[in-house]
């Protein structure tokens, strides 16, 4: 495992160092390839039993390997509780862990990842409605009601994602002029310059339109089921794993994955955009894609107990519901909307072709016609020597005048 990740970290250096680090090309090298080394620790881990993991992470810290205490976050769902006089917003209270900021600084953190405001509310919105579907496996997932959609979706998620969306907003208006330190002659200016050293080298306004064309509708609804995987992945490695949430290696995790998942997005909208330049896609994404597998392919084995566990009826019915839908309007959208639009087209021209032809053989006469007249047919003589007179005066012959 030491030898492949020198040997990665040796191609890296070698290679170009990437627009979005502004850090030593060496050091983002070792950035990028600790994604390798996750990917064959994963796989490694993926070898071993349940309870050889769980004792593995003893070497790490001690004070892991032991059951966790399940604690109760749908219990008692009361914003205000008046039986208790002392403190009627213990509920409210006692919901205020450590959960609170890891929700604002994780959205914040993919928000500078994804940069879309639409992506992040629909990836935050649906893994809400993940909570609600799995809540019968997991019990971390039972939560009263406005715990899911005032304090995460609201004030956590979308704090989070607005001081991302105003952060993106900095560095795109940032002009980016690297100076040497040592040729910036104020001391002021010496340490800004060392701040500005951890923000990127270089800025691209991320531009998904997956409504444009199919490719790109592909592309994001892929994006999106790896980031919900990524989450779900979260909380069930801590429940197999006995991993308590407020762990500094659940921060470590989350660190890496922004470090990596950064590269990796930059990456597949680089290959989105611009096919002709990047035609294949760079490998920080397929690693991470391995991660998120190789993840899912540790849970499935350390616990398949629980992810067997059925879905309730009416929430597999609302799931196959939006899957439905989804795909009509994928159909709707990139196939029968594109032969609805054709054939409307090809109608207007065969009809704008034939007003053409009638504005023509009007004008052979002397008279154009005008928007009240009618069109010829194609079987009316056209005029000349032998018919002087034109289709709409041969049908007028025999008509007495009006007085």
């Amino acid at each position: 495992m030491c030898i492949q990740q020198s040997e990665f970290l040796r191609h890296d250096i070698q290679a170009s160092p990437h627009p979005d680090c502004a850090l030593h090309p060496h050091l983002c090298a070792w950035l990028r390839d600790s994604a390798g080394g996750d990917a064959t620790g994963h796989g490694l881990q993926h070898q071993e039993t349940v309870q050889d993991g769980r004792q593995f992470l003893k070497y790490v810290d001690p004070r892991l390997g032991v059951p966790l205490p399940e604690r109760d976050y749908g219990g008692n769902c009361l914003i205000y509780d008046a039986d208790n006089e002392s403190d009627p917003f213990h509920n409210v209270w006692d919901k205020l862990d450590g959960f609170v900021p890891a929700h604002f600084l994780g959205w914040y953190l993919k928000t500078l990842m994804i940069r879309d405001w639409w992506m992040c509310m629909i990836v935050s919105v649906m893994f809400e409605f993940l909570e609600y579907s799995l809540e019968h496996q997991l019990p971390n997932f039972s939560e009263c009601w406005w715990d899911h959609w005032i304090m995460d979706v609201l004030v956590c998620n979308g704090l989070g994602i607005y001081c991302g969306m105003k952060t993106l907003e900095w560095l795109s208006l940032k002009t980016y002029k690297w100076q040497g330190l040592w040729n910036i002659p104020t001391y002021k200016g010496k340490m800004k310059r060392i701040v500005f050293q951890f923000t990127p080298y270089s800025w691209v306004r991320f531009e998904w339109k997956p409504a444009s064309s199919l490719r790109r509708w592909l592309a994001v609804c892929g994006i999106i089921l790896v980031f919900l995987l990524a989450e779900l992945n979260t909380f069930y490695l801590k429940f197999v794993l006995w991993l308590p949430p407020e762990h500094y290696l659940v921060l470590l995790r989350l660190v890496f994955f922004v470090n990596v998942g950064g590269v990796a997005m930059r990456e597949i909208y680089d290959f989105m955009d611009d096919p002709k330049l990047h035609k294949k896609l760079g490998q920080q994404a397929w690693l991470v894609a391995a991660i998120t597998a190789t993840e899912l392919l540790i849970v499935v084995k350390y616990d398949p107990h629980t992810l067997t566990l059925s879905l309730p009826f009416y929430i597999a019915q609302c799931w196959v519901l939006g899957s439905v839908l989804l795909l009509t309007w994928t159909a709707w959208r990139f196939f029968l909307r594109d032969i609805t639009l054709r054939y409307k087209e090809t109608r207007r021209q065969k009809q704008q072709s034939r007003g053409d032809q009638g504005r023509a053989v009007g004008s052979m006469d002397g008279h154009p016609l005008g928007p009240d007249d009618p069109l010829p047919r194609p079987d009316d003589p056209l005029p000349g020597p032998d018919n002087p007179q034109g289709p709409g005066e041969a049908e007028m012959e025999g008509v007495p005048a009006l007085n």
